[in-house]
């Protein structure tokens, strides 16, 4: 990576972890902060997440690790109340580089795209109905709630993305570094397992 990809990385990370922002809005708020032309060549996301690792184990190595734990457990909360929609966890809650200003992402995989949503209701959950980018590019329908997270003592914001049930096998492709992109909530469970406290 040439040094000022790295540069805009390193900034972007930062704007990540200490704000909360998602990989594309802190790309283009780092060349903002940094004075570069708009159309200056950006980092991909593997080159961010490298940076928001590194900035995560110099700067919040502390404290990470237990809001990475309260996030992941109020995950399971999640996938386990919409257990009948395949759910899976993405982003970076289930990659381990999310912190306590990190949304939760879970992909649901319906026969009727409606079924999460009616769920939704008849558990009087209050949602807000958004569309998505998907994960091919694609529009996606995003119900998002604000979710109390017993680990932070704070609402957290929980994303499910309703897909059809057959985008399952899609979503579970190896990404450019040979990881699973997501994880159902065995896979989840798993982590909490092998995640020291």
């Amino acid at each position: 990576m040439d040094s000022l990809k790295s540069e805009i990385s390193s900034v972007a990370a930062r704007l990540v972890v200490e704000e909360g922002l998602e990989y594309g809005p802190a790309k283009h708020r780092a060349i903002k902060q940094l004075g570069l032309p708009s159309r200056t060549p950006l980092p991909n996301n593997d080159e961010i997440e490298d940076a928001v690792v590194d900035y995560i184990s110099v700067f919040c190595q502390d404290t990470q690790p237990g809001e990475l734990l309260a996030l992941r457990q109020l995950a399971v909360v999640w996938m386990e109340r919409m257990a009948e929609y395949s759910p899976h966890l993405g982003g970076s809650v289930w990659l381990g580089t999310a912190t306590r200003l990190s949304d939760i992402y879970i992909q649901l995989f319906c026969d009727d795209c409606k079924s999460a949503e009616i769920s939704l209701i008849d558990h009087r959950v209050k949602y807000v109905p958004r569309t998505v980018t998907g994960f091919h590019g694609e529009s996606v329908e995003a119900l998002s709630v604000h979710a109390f997270c017993t680990g932070l003592q704070e609402e957290v914001g929980v994303h499910l993305l309703v897909y059809d049930r057959d985008d399952v096998r899609g979503a579970l492709r190896l990404d450019a570094k040979g990881r699973k992109p997501r994880g159902d909530v065995l896979a989840v469970k798993r982590l909490l397992n092998e995640q020291p406290i």
